[in-house]
């Protein structure tokens, strides 16, 4: 029961007896547009508002309590006004309104077709997840004409979730079939050619160097570098395998632009796709063995494959089968595209695999194809295995395949100074260090990625011949390489003079101990350079250990992750803040950070604001600010993968 003073309102869902609101059936409805939804609340209200019950006339937005409540009389008297605390208050409608309560009212609500979309635009993960459609069958009940999925290894390991699909279900928004851009030819018998067919190579000598028209440092070609020695630098029962490599560069051409090789310079490697899954592509692909080294007339119709940095211009090219899938085409480290899975529908043989196919190139099958693309590494070979019926012809698949694109590396020492004598000859010598890049393989449990582990490979060769008591030299191994322009961020803002700070882990700390190198050579620099150096176990995986030059005690600080107190590199740079506040500070002082992006790159750049915070007393913002700044001006120099 209300008390007298506060009487419960009668009104069309409340009653004095019965005070709990019944359901609001005949509440008032608004009807709007989205074109009113940017006007203010009380002038949509006001003037643009209309309601569905016709005893609602108007609404009175003005406030009915005052801005200040205030009990002092003289204020009353001043403003000729009364304020009586008996006085009742003013009957006030309840402020909610619904806006919708069927579909009808919320297609008025959001406008015409495509504003709902247009709303959320800029919440989009871009994952494609906005082109899902819902999977409907052709008249038949759902299930009744199942999918039959491969039974093989290599489609389990994909991990495809076809949800309600079967042979019935009805799909839409397929993609095209990709354009065919590339086009194998038998060489003309005639004298009349107009190209020039180069000398046939050996299957070895295909494995060793890329064809000359493969050009990633256009106009000049890709340098088939001596590999003078190799080493590795972890301890067996390290996480990730790391080898260090004595590359011979001394005939290295000349090229225009007066351009050396420089500390903390890098150099490109283009490496071959592994033979191994060469040979499983052919195979798969039904391409016999006595056409895979056979030349041919390669034409493209348009871009730039497969020179990699040539004109984008159709071309016509002496070459094989062989060489384009070994150096051209990267078949394992882009994730599949909805035109291969296009190209593989087309030429499925098996419906089942077929209707598979064409729903992953679907707007039905876009979230398992984005699962698919986001998940672990997919590699072509491991596709044309899953779906074994699909044999699509060469040239077609090259067309859909992306460029192999060169590895980057950089250089761990000095180059100016390295020299190797060879008898009564000086070689000159660069080197770099590499870590294997493993991934999971449904095949062989790991597999390594393309540059590193060609690289790797070439690495075990050399280490096998020094066991067996051979000269590794007599293998005659090759780095195919190239200088490139040295225009780095580590062999732009290296400067002989002023303090500097090395912060680095695994294999980002390489390019460092040629910077200490250089700067241990100079008297005045012996106390003016420090490094951070991150790693996991130091009796596993410390990198160059003992290598640093002779003041090594003195200029480098090993962190383990693993082992001891268990600190990352970005928790020594928050325990190294008066270091880092004096070096960012100093006049040509330096602060270079190299290594992955993921994890430790994210942290020492938090640590450095953190840094900035406490040392320069500055907020977050202020202190983001800051190394914006000192990164501008050529001081804080961050590369990271």
């Amino acid at each position: 029961m209300a008390s007298a003073g506060h009487a419960v309102p009668l009104t069309a869902h409340s009653h004095p007896d019965n005070p709990i609101p019944e359901d609001p059936s005949r509440t008032r409805k608004l009807s709007t547009s989205t074109s009113q939804l940017s006007q203010s609340p009380i002038s949509r209200i006001t003037t643009t508002g209309t309601y569905s019950d016709n005893d609602a006339s108007s609404i009175d937005t003005a406030p009915t309590t005052p801005a200040e409540n205030s009990s002092d009389d003289s204020f009353d008297e001043r403003h000729g006004q009364t304020y009586s605390k008996t006085q009742s208050p003013r009957k006030r409608r309840a402020s909610t309104v619904l806006v919708s309560e069927d579909s009808e009212d919320a297609r008025r609500f959001l406008g015409q077709t495509g504003t709902a979309t247009a709303m959320v635009q800029k919440a989009c993960c871009g994952g494609g997840c906005c082109m899902l459609q819902e999977l409907r069958a052709k008249g038949i009940p759902g299930g009744a004409n199942p999918v039959r999925e491969p039974d093989n290894a290599a489609y389990r390991s994909l991990k495809l979730k076809l949800g309600a699909l079967s042979m019935d279900s009805e799909l839409t928004g397929i993609v095209d079939m990709p354009t065919k851009t590339v086009t194998f030819e038998p060489l003309s018998s005639s004298t009349n050619t107009t190209y020039a067919q180069p000398p046939q190579r050996h299957t070895t000598e295909v494995l060793k160097h890329p064809p000359n028209f493969v050009t990633p440092h256009p106009p000049y070609q890709v340098y088939s570098a001596p590999l003078f020695h190799a080493r590795e630098l972890t301890k067996p029962g390290a996480e990730k395998r790391t080898y260090h490599f004595d590359i011979d560069v001394t005939d290295y051409p000349v090229e225009g632009g007066d351009v050396d090789f420089v500390v903390g310079g890098a150099i490109g490697v283009c490496a071959p796709n592994s033979p191994e899954m060469v040979e499983k592509v052919f195979n798969r692909l039904g391409v016999p063995s006595f056409v895979r080294d056979k030349p041919i007339l390669l034409k493209t119709t348009s871009g730039r494959w497969p020179t990699i940095w040539g004109d984008d211009a159709p071309r016509e090219l002496v070459t094989t089968r062989r060489e384009l899938l070994t150096w051209c085409s990267d078949i394992q480290s882009y994730p599949p595209t909805k035109q291969l899975f296009r190209l593989l529908a087309e030429y499925a043989e098996d419906e089942h695999e077929k209707m598979i196919l064409m729903y992953l190139s679907s707007a039905q099958g876009q979230g398992t194809f984005c699962d698919l693309r986001t998940g672990a590494y997919v590699t072509i070979p491991q596709v044309l295995d899953a779906f074994p019926s699909s044999r699509p012809p060469l040239d077609f698949l090259l067309s859909v395949l992306n460029q192999l694109m060169p590895r980057f590396y950089s250089l761990s020492q000095d180059p100016m100074v390295s020299c190797q004598r060879d008898g009564t000859q000086c070689r000159r010598l660069i080197e770099i260090a590499v870590s294997v890049h493993e991934a999971e393989d449904y095949a062989t449990g790991k597999r390594t990625g393309v540059s590193s582990g060609f690289l790797e490979r070439l690495a075990q060769q050399v280490i096998q011949a020094e066991q067996e008591g051979k000269d590794p030299k007599e293998l005659d191994l090759r780095i195919p390489m190239f200088r490139g322009l040295m225009a780095n961020p580590l062999a732009r803002e290296f400067v002989s003079d002023g303090p500097m700070l090395l912060i680095g882990a695994g294999v980002g700390v390489a390019p460092f101990r040629g910077f200490v190198h250089r700067r241990l050579k100079s008297a005045n620099c012996a106390n003016k350079v420090w490094v951070l150096q991150g790693i996991r176990d130091s009796l596993l995986d410390e990198l160059y250990s003992g290598d640093w030059g002779v003041h090594e005690d003195k200029v480098k600080k090993v962190v383990q992750s693993r082992r001891g107190e268990g600190r990352y590199v970005q928790e020594e740079v928050r325990h190294q803040a008066d270091l880092v506040w004096f070096i960012i500070n100093a006049l040509d002082g330096r602060v270079f950070v190299c290594g992955s992006s993921k994890g430790m790159g994210e942290g020492v750049e938090a640590a450095l604001v953190d840094v900035a915070m406490a040392k320069g007393k500055l907020n977050l913002d202020e202190a983001k600010s800051f190394w914006a700044e000192k990164k501008a001006s050529g001081q804080y120099i961050a590369e990271t993968w």
